[in-house]
């Protein structure tokens, strides 16, 4: 297995205009952690999902077309009490994407540790988590440390995205969690706003350093459109982004840089070519409607590097 990822997908929908004068939605769904999943399956590599779904007819659309992605849901709990989680989005346009969750007292919400299997969690060689899951419930955050635990036991490399959500917990709260998780990984991604957030350093190179000298390997920081920066023990560089001429939806880029730099660690690209690549695949996500419909297969994606078949320039 190359990666596991930990976490709640909801079943989203979006409205054809305002939600409040909209007539239709269309359904789709959502989560940051099967985002990634989806990104690194379609890069033509393996990924298990452990999650917990409501036993209903929204969670079986989840289960089945994750299922379809070729990630392994083996660790997929069905709750017969609780229900699968809900987020609305309004795409008024490209820079005011509006959302709603309704994921209070949802199924994932009651992931605990005994949705971990320790055996199975060894096998992984990265295990990707999210600032999502441990805010979710007291139940979830204690997971997550679980999570971390066997993996650090197991010689699994942890990589951290803090993807902060102000509705679901207290600013000081995020704060804390989010760094004790960030100091226990390997690889922190965070959005450069985020770093900003957890350690009061505006400049790239002093978030970078701040992580560093409490044990982080590497640190990535994404900036946008602008690229990204990454700060190891060797060096500090930016990363240009992408062009982008057209971009309709900018929900789940940072899912989608994720995708593509593991994807970049998995085939030993040097950090800096993986950065890169994770800026492509973000980038991409921004062209189409949806949280992972622009997610690229590996084709799509060496067009893109090589400028062909895109709008897009450097």
């Amino acid at each position: 297995m190359d990666v596991v990822t930990i976490g709640e997908t909801m079943a989203l929908f979006t409205s054809d205009s305002t939600i409040r004068y909209g007539g239709s939605f269309s359904k789709k769904l959502g989560g940051a952690e099967s985002n990634v999943a989806i990104g690194l399956t379609r890069l033509g590599y393996s990924v298990g999902w452990v999650s917990r779904l409501g036993n209903d007819e929204l969670g079986k659309f989840i289960l089945s077309f994750i299922r379809g992605e070729g990630i392994d849901v083996s660790q997929v709990s069905i709750d017969k009490h609780a229900q699968t989680g809900i987020y609305i989005k309004e795409l008024r346009h490209a820079a005011d994407v509006r959302v709603q969750y309704y994921r209070k007292f949802s199924a994932a919400s009651y992931m605990s540790e005994e949705d971990l299997d320790e055996e199975y969690l060894s096998k992984a060689k990265y295990l990707h988590l999210t600032g999502i899951t441990p805010a979710l419930s007291e139940s979830a955050y204690k997971m997550t440390l679980k999570a971390i635990e066997i993996a650090k036991k197991n010689g699994t490399k942890i990589i951290f995205d803090p993807n902060i959500r102000q509705k679901l917990w207290s600013k000081d709260l995020a704060k804390e969690v989010l760094l004790q998780i960030a100091l226990q990984s390997d690889i922190f991604l965070p959005g450069l706003s985020e770093a900003t957030f957890l350690t009061d350093e505006e400049q790239p190179e002093k978030i970078g350093e701040y992580f560093r000298n409490r044990g982080v390997s590497i640190v990535v920081m994404k900036d946008g459109e602008k690229g990204a920066y990454y700060s190891t023990n060797k060096e500090f560089h930016h990363v240009p982004g992408f062009y982008v001429k057209n971009v309709i939806d900018p929900v789940g880029a940072g899912d989608g840089f994720a995708a593509g730099f593991i994807s970049g660690l998995l085939d030993k690209l040097s950090i800096h070519e993986a950065v890169e690549r994770g800026n492509a695949v973000g980038a991409l996500v921004t062209m189409v409607n949806g949280d992972f419909e622009g997610l690229p297969y590996r084709e799509e994606l060496e067009r893109f590097l090589n400028h062909n078949d895109v709008d897009v320039s450097r």
